[in-house]
């Protein structure tokens, strides 16, 4: 049972600073995710709750919107915390922003391409970025096939093309990484060349951007192979 005396009624803070954590993190598991980020400005209690990772209210978070095939998996196996797992769920493909050709699957991280002969297709993420830095690590299961590119781009960038060609590069919208002649590709043109990978598993894309114009950025993004 709580009790507090008549000066604590009034004070805007009280019931904030006395309900207990276990209570208040099932109560926040609840709420919409843009709504924590007000809840962590009421108090110092609040704000403590809700900067610790890996406790109930990102892990109720994460069961209700991860697949569970997600969480009992490896593919997040590097992503440490409750609410980096939510978080790389929210970064992950976007399903309503792709190639007709390509779906995501059920678990939200693995896209799949159709069989579509002559046809390249493509897929972005569902946040985009103007500033600072982030990074994707992106596992190629299967062959490369004629043309495999990783990278990024603008929403201007298109997403399907006739043919086999790099898409992502093939324009001012986007620099790629091809990943079977590990040529840096963008405006059309190759800008440089990679060590080869010989097919490595795991790739990391690194955006680093220091104005707001990805297309005037002299070096926007590095590439770079992760073994496993």
């Amino acid at each position: 049972m709580l009790i507090m005396n008549e000066f604590d009624i009034y004070d805007d803070y009280a019931i904030a600073e006395v309900v207990p954590d276990h209570i208040l993190e099932n109560i926040f598991s609840f709420l919409r995710l843009k709504d924590l980020r007000n809840c962590a400005l009421v108090c110092k209690s609040w704000y403590r709750i809700l900067s610790d990772e890996n406790n109930d209210v990102w892990r109720l978070h994460c069961i209700k919107r991860l697949a569970e095939e997600v969480m009992k998996s490896d593919l997040l196996s590097t992503v440490n915390t409750y609410k980096s797992k939510l978080r790389a769920f929210f970064h992950a493909w976007n399903p309503h922003d792709c190639s007709r050709n390509i779906y995501v699957k059920a678990n939200g991280f693995t896209l799949h391409r159709n069989p579509v002969a002559q046809s390249t297709d493509a897929c972005r993420g569902k946040v985009g970025f103007h500033h600072g830095r982030h990074a994707w690590e992106v596992i190629w299961e299967g062959p490369l096939g004629t043309v495999a590119v990783v990278g990024v781009s603008t929403k201007e960038a298109p997403l399907e093309c006739h043919g086999y060609v790099g898409l992502l590069g093939s324009d001012e919208q986007s620099w790629g990484w091809n990943l079977v002649d590990n040529h840096l590709l963008h405006n059309g043109d190759t800008q440089g060349h990679y060590p080869l990978l010989n097919n490595c598993p795991k790739y990391q894309v690194i955006l680093t951007i220091h104005t707001t114009n990805l297309i005037n950025h002299f070096c926007p993004i590095t590439l770079k192979c992760v073994f496993s």
